[in-house]
């Protein structure tokens, strides 16, 4: 009965286009459940048949009990709550500071999505009126345009570059509560680059993502087939489950079975499939030029898995390693390493 049960849940999720059950994990999976009935087995062996309903009904109660638990941290990490809500959900990321703070002059623009949702943004023109060009730049899970863009939009602006610094929706002055770690951002990237002429953006453009960022970044390149002139990934991920996994073992916590509940009710809760979202695979779509940043000790990310990702970009790119940084803003690490690598690679785009 649950076999068949679990074959028509996995059939509706595949029909409805919200999970593809053949992108489950399921040797890991095979291997979890192959484990555990032979543990209960072992156990029930000899055992009474009122002892052997106990048994099952522990079984019952623990697998509805780590479940329930996943589906609450699933959405803990993928909904934000804002100061004096009551609510589930990570703090709300908000924009403490403002680029007039760096002694930057700014414009904010609200671009309106549907009549109830939008983005912020803050245009920085360039220092000279004869500007390079505008890169746009995209935060990190759990950043802001103020918390966490200002810093890499100040050495643009010395540069002479005009910045776009973008709130993803849920957070800063954009709309929402939510995020699917790079999933639907892609659409706001998307989104923002399709802005372009209407906000008057000089080109070439060229789109900078931290982290999350760069997932969404390459995503909408790959799925939403916007063509920027540049990319510059700092801080990218191959996998989400892999991302979710080194966080858990970054703690020495059981990665297994943990990553795969969180990312499968995640997914379900936010109407994606977390297990293919794998920016790893949308590089293979990428043909312009692209430069990826990466702290050395960074624990959450692989250096063979940025080797991987780096292989299956098409186009010209180029792999700058800060060998103390880990998964940090990299500007906030080695200022004069992450300014002469920006500087090379943009000037390499006039050649």
């Amino acid at each position: 009965m649950i076999s068949l049960e679990l074959l028509v849940a996995l059939y509706v999720l595949n029909h409805t286009g919200i999970l593809n059950p053949w992108q489950l994990p399921w040797k890991d999976i095979t291997v979890f459940l192959g484990s555990g009935g032979i543990a209960c087995l072992l156990m029930g062996w000899g055992w009474g048949r009122q002892q052997q309903k106990w048994l099952v009904r522990g079984m019952v109660i623990a697998f509805v009990g780590v479940n329930a638990i996943a589906y609450v941290g699933a959405y803990t990490v993928t909904h934000f709550s804002s100061p004096g809500e009551l609510s589930l959900g990570l703090p709300r990321p908000t924009n403490s500071r403002v680029p007039t703070d760096m002694g930057l002059e700014y414009v904010t623009h609200r671009l309106p999505i549907t009549s109830n949702e939008w983005l912020e943004t803050w245009l920085i023109p360039a220092q000279n009126s004869s500007s390079q060009g505008t890169v746009l730049l995209f935060p990190g899970n759990g950043g802001s345009k103020g918390k966490q863009l200002l810093p890499p939009a100040k050495v643009f602006n010395e540069l002479n570059y005009d910045t776009l610094l973008v709130d993803f929706r849920g957070v800063g002055g954009s709309s929402g509560n939510t995020t699917t770690l790079g999933f639907r951002e892609s659409q706001d990237v998307t989104f923002v680059v399709n802005q372009a002429e209407q906000l008057n953006l000089k080109p070439p453009l060229i789109l900078y993502g931290v982290s999350m960022g760069t997932a969404a970044i390459l995503q909408a390149i790959a799925q939403e087939n916007i063509a920027p002139d540049a990319i510059i990934l700092e801080l990218p991920f191959a996998r989400l489950l892999d991302a979710v996994r080194s966080r858990w073992q970054a703690i020495d916590f059981p990665a297994f079975p943990t990553s795969e509940l969180l990312v499968f009710w995640g997914s379900l809760q936010q109407g994606f499939n977390g297990f293919a979202h794998n920016p790893v695979t949308y590089a293979k779509q990428v043909n312009c030029p692209t430069l990826v940043l990466q702290g050395k000790q960074d624990k959450w990310t692989k250096m063979t898995e940025i080797e991987e990702l780096l292989q299956n970009l098409r186009g010209v790119k180029e792999l700058v390693v800060f060998p103390t940084a880990g998964h940090d803003l990299l500007v906030t690490v080695d200022q004069q390493q992450w300014k002469q690598s920006i500087e090379e690679f943009l000037q390499g785009l006039s050649h």
